[in-house]
């Protein structure tokens, strides 16, 4: 008997150790801002995710990206080309609220990087307390809406 119960408890414990990391697992809090930016073909490159440099930013995330969104124009080429994806800029935030040092630390091509440096070098941010290096990602996506894309082909 002992053997038989032993076996069935080490049988539950593998189960149940298992079954651990997908209880673990868990959907990403979509917050109804991350969603309209998804929508909108500009945002962060995975709903949910915090950018630390978006605190310094009057409004905080959701109200940087609405800004992005508003300002970002979709490449002609790009658009043309069928490019997609997530460019990544790189700045310096420093403690009076500048920024410097902007480079394109990842682009698409067909002018999706030049177009994202020149979004971002239009935030205006609050002075943070020391000097801080951000990456600020943009997505580019074809085929969610207009205000994106440039009308002339």
């Amino acid at each position: 008997m002992t053997k038989k119960s032993t076996i069935s408890q080490l049988a539950l414990g593998l189960l149940l150790a298992a079954a651990a990391p997908a209880v673990a697992q868990t959907a990403p809090n979509t917050t109804p801002a991350a969603q309209s930016q998804a929508e909108k073909g500009t945002g962060i490159g995975s709903v949910g995710k915090s950018i630390p440099v978006a605190e310094y930013y009057e409004g905080g995330q959701a109200a940087m990206y609405d800004f992005i969104s508003k300002e970002l124009k979709y490449p002609v080429m790009a658009k043309r080309n069928r490019i997609q994806g997530q460019c990544i800029i790189s700045f310096q935030l420093n403690a009076d609220g500048t920024m410097q040092d902007m480079r394109i630390v990842k682009q698409l091509g067909g002018g999706t990087g030049e177009e994202a440096l020149r979004v971002v070098r239009l935030l205006k941010f609050k002075k943070p307390e020391l000097p801080i290096r951000a990456s600020l990602p943009i997505v580019f996506k074809l085929g969610q809406t207009a205000s994106n894309a440039t009308d002339a082909q």
